[in-house]
């Protein structure tokens, strides 16, 4: 809403602007979704009825008088967005008026310290408000059940979640007096349903939607008995609202409760929050116009674990890793060999492997590669799919295809080398296809192939014709980097 009046445009524009937006900066990172649907819908709103009447009549819905912060210069309540100033808990400045962005403490507006309007930028006043309460803590021993099964949450978030249950869990303040943007609670005029209520319904809305689009009935997706994987992946900093509220209103609404909820860290640039003024707050369209998407694809991966853990995106390290790994490393394993294929054999790769149990072992790495990816530690299968790769170049470095081939009688050798050598590149494109799509695409564009399934590569591919070998992926010269810097601060002074 505060956006909006800012650029003089109506919400529900805005929100269609950043919906294509998004949903085409998604597409162009290679990330694909089967229904990219909004909050903003008549399936959320019904969803968000729903749930809110069940949990009425279910006697978990509380009315009470409290004081909420009223501007006087606007006559109006001021919504969680419309209010800033410390953290009470960590002191951190300018948070807003329902969860710091610094230590992710939930709070009630009210205990904000200095309070300030955003709207008007008066300090605000405490007046009498009725709202509406979900009884959380009627829900205690589910949530602590469903905590207890191992893998609903990761350790850390367990932790937090027994300190917060060990604590007594609080009352829900799921209202918010107009104006507020979002669905009317349907039996209170004037009072609208706290966004962190309706959106996370949002998920069964779009569940919804698709459903509809294709003509379908998933209704026994949702129910308590339901076998169907529901599994969410947020931000740790809403972790309370994901792991206590959700599962606890899904519960309460005779829904089924999340298979599981991950958390991810925050990303950090250059070891500090994004920067505007140093040109760190880099947007995904910003990075597009300069480089590869599988290039940050592959970076963040290095970096993910299964653990709640920040990452950094170190514009150096940035730079050094992906000329190592991806072009150093892998990229140089097909360039070595391919050259001699195409120039000495016509393109077409040898009948057979000069060491086919090297191969064996190459190809038995995929059944942990592909329980690393499973278990989100993507970090440790992008460090074993490289340790191959070393693996491969070792080979080819030994061998030396570029020696043995000035010797004539040696040139069905070198074959069965480059062979060896480019197959052994083939399982690795193979393996880092779910991280590097295009790559993948390539290397199938080059060895005349469509890889489909995960286990295809355990065959090589013999007596096979190839096309000549283009380049797959660069370096980055540092200068893009700075282009890159140089047009987000671009970005910052066209809205300023």
């Amino acid at each position: 809403m505060l956006r909006a009046r800012t650029l003089g445009i109506e919400a529900e524009h805005l929100i269609d602007e950043m919906h294509t937006e998004h949903h085409q900066d998604f597409s162009d990172f290679d990330l694909s979704f089967d229904n990219f649907h909004t909050t903003h819908s008549s399936e959320n709103r019904d969803y968000a009825e729903l749930i809110y009447r069940r949990l009425r009549d279910g006697k978990h819905i509380e009315v009470r008088t409290i004081q909420q912060l009223y501007d006087a210069e606007k006559s109006m309540f001021l919504p969680d967005r419309f209010v800033k100033g410390q953290c009470p808990n960590c002191r951190a400045e300018d948070q807003y008026g329902d969860a710091c962005e610094v230590c992710a403490s939930t709070y009630d507006a009210t205990d904000l310290i200095e309070p300030r309007s955003v709207v008007s930028g008066s300090t605000p006043v405490a007046r009498d408000s009725e709202q509406y309460f979900f009884k959380l803590e009627h829900f205690q021993p589910q949530l602590q059940a469903w905590i207890q099964d191992q893998g609903r949450v990761q350790p850390e978030i367990a932790n937090k979640l027994k300190e917060w249950l060990d604590g007594g869990l609080q009352d829900w303040d799921i209202s918010r007096n107009a104006p507020y943007f979002g669905f009317e609670i349907p039996d209170a005029p004037g009072k609208y349903f706290y966004v962190w209520l309706d959106a996370p319904i949002g998920y069964l809305a779009s569940h919804k939607n698709l459903e509809q689009r294709l003509g379908e009935d998933w209704s026994a997706d949702l129910t308590p008995d339901s076998s169907t994987e529901m599994v969410h992946f947020i931000g740790k900093d809403i972790a309370y609202f994901h792991t206590l509220f959700w599962p606890a209103m899904l519960h309460g609404a005779g829904f089924r409760m999340p298979s599981a909820v991950y958390c991810h860290g925050f990303l950090t640039v250059n070891g500090a929050k994004m920067s505007k003024s140093r040109g760190t707050f880099i947007k995904a369209r910003t990075y597009l116009n300069h480089l590869e998407p599988d290039y940050l694809r592959y970076y963040f991966a290095s970096k993910l674990s299964a653990n709640v853990e920040d990452i950094d995106l170190n514009l150096d390290d940035f730079v050094a890793r992906i000329n190592s790994d991806l072009v150093g490393k892998l990229i140089n394993i097909a360039s070595r060999c391919a050259g001699f294929i195409s120039k000495h054999h016509e393109g077409q790769l040898a009948s057979s492997l000069p060491d086919p149990a090297a191969y064996q072992q190459f190809v038995e790495a995929s059944d942990t590669i592909a329980e690393l990816y499973e278990s989100r530690e993507y970090g440790k299968a992008t460090r074993a799919i490289m340790a191959l790769a070393d693996r491969a170049n070792e080979y080819i470095a030994a061998e030396e295809p570029w020696v043995k081939i000035k010797d004539p009688e040696q040139a069905h050798t070198v074959q069965g080398i480059c062979t060896q050598g480019l197959n052994y590149f083939r399982v690795l494109a193979s393996f880092l296809r779910p991280v590097l799509p295009r790559l993948g695409d390539k290397a199938d564009a080059f060895f005349n192939e469509h890889i489909t399934h995960w286990d295809q590569c355990h065959a090589p591919l013999l007596a096979h014709n190839i096309n000549r070998f283009q380049a797959m992926l660069t370096r980055i010269d540092s200068k893009t980097i700075e282009a890159i810097k140089d047009e987000a601060k671009s970005d910052l002074n066209a809205h300023v």
